[in-house]
């Protein structure tokens, strides 16, 4: 699953280091949108503004839970 989230990142945002720890400090908002739009397409969960934050977006390791995390929310209902 990282190496599909760090391909949608880099495709998002191609000037951004996918592998940096302060990924979220390298995005415009507009990279934050298409990235949580390109990951709730692919992974069919629900993104909203509220999950953009430092927290969720700081490296692929907080975006892979993230994601791991809505998916386990969406199974649940």
């Amino acid at each position: 699953m990282k190496e599909k989230i760090r391909a949608l990142v880099e495709e998002a945002a191609p000037l951004v280091d996918a592998d940096s720890d302060f990924l979220f400090s390298e995005l415009d908002s507009l990279g934050v949108t298409h990235i949580l739009m390109s990951l709730s397409e692919e992974f069919g969960i629900e993104l909203e503004a509220a999950d953009a934050t430092p927290r969720n977006l700081k490296n692929l390791d907080s975006i892979v839970a993230m994601v791991n995390g809505k998916l386990k929310m969406r199974d649940e209902r």
